[in-house]
């Protein structure tokens, strides 16, 4: 790797900033220095803080102490994201900030437009510009008027991207760029970093994924509780030095699971020929000739690439998707599920992949959201408040979420202490069946390990749990049993004990039956 240039003044300075919300004193003196050319990885837990110096930076919030120094001025102020772009700032939000019933062009240009006389938007202009953008992050078969609802999530997050590198620059922030991305994007979003390296402008790249920051990182920066751990040249550290640092403790990154399920336990959850009621790309049924089991207290993993048809199988069994035929057995009895409340009602439980849009009330209380699932057990007239509150008190404490209080908003919560609630919301229910959908996507390696550790806990229980993952090291560490799935059909099965990635990965994009 080569080195950024280090004989230049810094391009970026932050010394000392502290930041605090009530209850939270999120950032306690913590510094960043980012050089002209310079990718500089910032890693931590969730709730570190990361997110919180990044929107200091980026004008959505201001810090309560400390200085910023930015390309040759001193102490700058940086009252709000317009500011922030004015001085050459911008960032790639985790959460996508676009509008979904605009334009690509409108999203990427909102505000910003280009317009000739009168001031009528000059559309020959705009679509020109969107164009060139989208082919620079691989998007160029994308029409700038199609509309975003049209794209896929990932195609949706380059599009953030390219709207990023419209306002040419000079510090880019990538927060979680890929956590939506599929490989050959994040290859392409790579490439862009590569090209911003080399045109001097400043990168600081957040990602949970340890891997990303020794490909394309110089430095990383480490940050605990809002405060500064260190920062360490890429090619002088290793992943479990920065794990370590982050968490405070040593942490296994890919433990793997080794309590394998024997094939002589009862099949408690059974899914025979289910066959899809929406089309594959207009030609045939999305999901083909589905059959699957898994046993008492086994972890299955579906795996695949993005596309492969694993959430449209879990939307189905859910009852959130229709089917077209099939059969689902539950200890070896029939049951109809047509709707999400038959199958909570048959004993199938199901965390979103999209926690905030489909598995969590953001604007209401931790203790209102475990609950939530399990109302009628609260009151029939009206919710015994008291009683809720201890119960997710109690899960609090068994699941270590961090917050200040179950009375606590959980849209103020990091992500990983969001999956936790999600996952409370279940283990109150206690389902026959369990399926979660990307258990640990966002979420950094420590709450990955919680988040690991209760997944065997349900499973201890007796409980057949279903887990889709794209993480491979994360397939390889939480199953018993790994089903790849490609292009809706179940392409092979692996025992988890003796799977490897490559083996997965073959399953995943060859076309065996060729």
């Amino acid at each position: 790797m080569i080195e950024a240039p280090r004989q230049q003044p810094p391009l970026l300075s932050l010394r000392g900033i502290h930041k605090r919300f009530p209850g939270v004193h999120a950032l306690k003196g913590a510094q960043l220095e980012v050089g002209p050319g310079e990718v500089h990885a910032l890693v931590g837990e969730n709730g570190a803080g990361k997110s919180t110096l990044m929107h200091i930076l980026a004008g959505v919030c201001q810090s309560d102490e400390g200085t910023i120094d930015f390309n040759g001025q001193f102490n700058v102020a940086i009252a709000s994201e317009r500011a922030a772009q004015q001085l050459g700032i911008a960032i790639v939000f985790q959460e996508r900030s676009l509008f979904g019933t605009l334009s690509v062009a409108e999203n990427i240009f909102a505000a910003r437009q280009p317009v000739r006389g009168l001031g009528r938007i000059d559309r020959r202009k705009l679509f020109a510009s969107t164009q060139a953008l989208l082919k620079h992050v691989g998007l160029e078969h994308v029409r700038p008027q199609t509309a975003l609802n049209d794209l896929s999530p990932a195609q949706q997050q380059m599009v953030e991207i390219a709207k990023a590198l419209s306002l040419n620059a000079r510090l880019m922030i990538f927060d979680e760029p890929t956590a939506a991305l599929t490989d050959t994007e994040t290859r392409a979003l790579f490439r862009v970093i590569g090209q911003l390296r080399q045109a001097g402008v400043g990168v600081i790249y957040i990602s949970h994924r340890l891997e990303e920051i020794f490909e394309i990182a110089d430095r990383v920066t480490v940050l605990k509780d809002g405060e500064w751990q260190g920062t360490f040249a890429v090619s002088e550290t290793n992943p479990d030095q920065l794990v370590s640092r982050m968490v405070g403790r040593e942490l296994s990154l890919h433990q793997r699971h080794t309590d394998v399920v024997s094939e002589g336990q009862s099949v408690l959850f059974e899914v025979i020929g289910l066959n899809d009621a929406e089309s594959f790309r207009g030609t045939r049924p999305y999901l083909q000739d589905i059959h699957l089991k898994v046993r008492d207290g086994e972890i299955v993993v579906l795996a695949g690439l993005a596309g492969a048809g694993r959430t449209e199988l879990a939307l189905s069994l859910f009852g959130a998707r229709l089917r077209a035929s099939g059969e689902i057995r539950i200890r070896g009895n029939a049951v109809v599920i047509r709707s999400p409340a038959a199958a909570i009602a048959a004993g199938i439980g199901y965390a979103s992949e999209d926690r905030k849009e489909a598995g969590l009330f953001l604007d209401m209380t931790v203790a209102q959201n475990v609950v939530a699932a399990k109302l009628r057990e609260f009151g029939s007239w009206w919710l015994d408040d008291r009683r809720g509150r201890s119960v997710a008190e109690d899960f609090r404490r068994r699941l270590r979420i961090a917050t200040p209080g179950v009375s606590q908003a959980v849209r103020l919560l990091s992500g990983g202490n969001q999956q936790k609630v999600v996952l409370s919301k279940w283990l109150l229910v206690n389902p026959k069946v369990l399926i979660v959908d990307e258990p640990t996507r966002g979420i950094d390696v420590g709450a990955k390990s919680e988040v690991h550790r209760l997944l065997r806990e349900v499973a201890g229980k007796g409980t057949a749990v279903i887990v889709i993952s794209s993480d491979l090291p994360e397939v390889l560490s939480v199953a018993d049993r790994i089903i790849v799935m490609r292009e809706g059909q179940i392409a092979g099965e692996l025992n988890g004990a003796a799977a490897t990635e490559e083996a997965v990965m073959r399953l995943a994009s060859i076309n065996l039956k060729e």
